[in-house]
C-alpha cells in the first residue's frame, strides 16, 4: 500500500465543498435544493470587469506574467490599501495568488515547523487548522465566544504567547460567526505584541469591504510597529463576486517576501495573465457594484437573523460583517454535524456544521446568506418544519 508522507496525512479540507458536491449531486438527481452553505456571492462578476478580463485575452495577455504578478496590478494593489486603509504599502511587498489561500499556505509553511506554535481562531476558517498541522507547527486555538460577539479578547491571546509562539492569525470580518474586531481590541494586542518581537502575524481581511451598522475595518497595516512582522491577505472573491477567478494577494514584510515568492514560482509559476487585468479594472474601475452587493448582503443579514431566532430551539446573533450567520442549535438536542446531515438529506437544505471550523463550534451551524431572500426564507422555513416534525 502507497502511503504519503504523515505530514500529508494531517492535511484537513474545507467541509463546505464536500457538501457542496453533495447537494449539486442531489440537485442532479431531482431534488429541490437551497444552497446556504457554500461561501459565495450570487451575484455575477460585474460587466467592466468581465470585459477588461476578455479585452486581456484578445489582446493575446495569455502568457506567463512575473511570479509575484504583473507589477501594473501590485501597484494597483499598493493603490487601493491607500485610498481604503490610508496605508502606504510598496508595490514590492505585494505577491498576488491564485485565490487567497496561497497566502495563509505560504505563511504557515514559511513559520511553522516542529516545536513552534501557531495561533489561529476557533471557529475559524479551517484551512488555518489544516495548514499549520500540514507545517509541523502545534495549533493553539483563540477562543472566539457567542457571548463576546465572536471576537478575541487581547488579553487572552496575550496570555497564550510563548517562546515557542511563531505565528498568529487573525480573521475580521470573520467566517464563520460574521464576528468584527473592534479597534481597541486591535491597539490593546498590538501594543502586547510589543513584548514578542518575534511573533508574526497574519491578518485575514478578506471580508473587509463587507461590514454593517456602521462598523469600521481596523487593518493592521495601519500600525508601522507591525509592519516587518505583518502579512495581510485579501482579495477579489467576495468584495467582487470572482470566487472562479482565483485570484488574491499577501502583503508581505521584506525578510519574508523573496522566500514567498520562491514558493510561488515552485508550486505554481504565476497567477492567471488575463485574470490579473481584469483585477486592475475591479480595482481602480467604479465601485458601484460593491455597494450594491453589500447593501443586498445587508437586507438578507437582517432577514435570515429574523427567520433563524423565529425557529423554536434556536438563537442567532447578528453578524457585524461577512455574509455569514452563525445560529446556536444547542437547544434542540441535536449535534452539529447531525443536524447539517438531516438539513441536506431530509429537507434540502445545505448549510455548515459548526464543528467544521473547530471544536468550539459544536452547537452552531453556519449559513451562508449570500443567496437570494426567497431561498433563504424557504431555506429556514425548511429547517423550522424538519425541527418540528422531530
Amino acid at each position: 500500500m502507497v502511503r504519503p508522507t504523515s505530514a500529508a496525512e494531517n492535511l484537513g479540507t474545507e467541509t463546505a465543498f464536500e457538501v457542496l458536491a453533495r447537494a449539486n449531486k442531489l440537485a442532479a438527481e431531482g431534488r429541490s435544493i437551497i444552497n446556504l452553505g457554500i461561501g459565495q456571492p450570487d451575484f455575477s462578476t460585474p460587466d467592466n470587469i468581465v470585459s477588461a478580463g476578455e479585452r486581456a485575452l484578445a489582446e493575446g495577455r495569455h502568457g506567463y506574467t512575473p511570479g509575484a504578478g504583473i507589477p501594473e496590478l501590485r501597484e494597483a494593489v499598493a493603490r487601493d490599501l491607500e485610498r481604503r486603509h490610508g496605508a502606504s504599502v510598496d508595490a514590492g511587498s505585494v505577491l498576488v495568488t491564485p485565490g487567497a489561500k496561497p497566502v495563509m499556505f505560504f505563511a504557515a509553511l514559511l513559520m511553522g515547523e516542529p516545536g513552534v506554535e501557531i495561533m489561529y481562531p476557533n471557529p475559524g476558517f479551517p484551512i488555518y487548522e489544516s495548514v499549520i498541522r500540514f507545517s509541523g507547527a502545534t495549533p493553539v486555538p483563540i477562543e472566539l465566544h457567542e457571548a463576546s460577539g465572536f471576537t478575541f479578547d487581547p488579553d487572552q491571546v496575550l496570555s497564550q504567547i510563548n517562546e515557542r509562539t511563531r505565528l498568529i492569525i487573525l480573521n475580521s470580518p470573520a467566517n464563520p460567526t460574521g464576528g468584527v474586531y473592534t479597534r481597541d481590541q486591535v491597539e490593546r494586542l498590538v501594543a502586547g505584541l510589543e513584548q514578542w518581537p518575534n511573533v508574526v502575524v497574519l491578518s485575514d481581511e478578506i471580508y473587509s469591504r463587507i461590514l454593517y451598522d456602521g462598523r469600521e475595518h481596523v487593518s493592521w497595516l495601519n500600525y508601522p510597529q507591525l509592519r516587518d512582522r505583518l502579512i495581510v491577505l485579501d482579495g477579489w472573491s467576495k468584495t467582487y463576486a470572482m470566487t472562479g477567478w482565483r485570484l488574491g494577494y499577501g502583503v508581505f514584510p521584506p525578510d519574508l517576501f523573496p522566500y514567498a515568492e520562491r514558493l510561488a514560482i515552485n508550486s505554481y509559476s504565476c497567477p492567471n495573465a488575463a485574470t490579473q487585468y481584469a483585477a486592475i479594472e475591479a480595482l481602480d474601475g467604479p465601485q458601484e457594484a460593491v455597494d450594491i452587493m453589500t447593501t443586498a448582503f445587508d437586507e438578507r443579514r437582517v432577514a435570515i437573523v429574523r427567520e433563524l431566532n423565529d425557529v423554536p430551539g434556536v438563537s442567532c446573533v447578528n453578524p457585524g460583517g461577512a455574509f455569514y450567520a452563525f445560529p446556536n442549535i444547542s437547544e434542540t438536542g441535536i449535534d452539529a454535524r447531525t443536524l447539517q446531515h438531516r438539513l441536506l438529506e431530509e429537507a434540502g437544505v445545505a448549510v455548515i456544521a459548526g464543528t467544521s471550523f473547530g471544536h468550539l463550534g459544536e452547537g452552531y451551524l453556519r449559513f451562508s446568506y449570500a443567496a437570494s431572500l426567497e431561498e433563504i426564507i424557504e431555506g429556514v422555513d425548511r429547517m423550522r418544519t424538519l425541527l418540528a416534525n422531530s
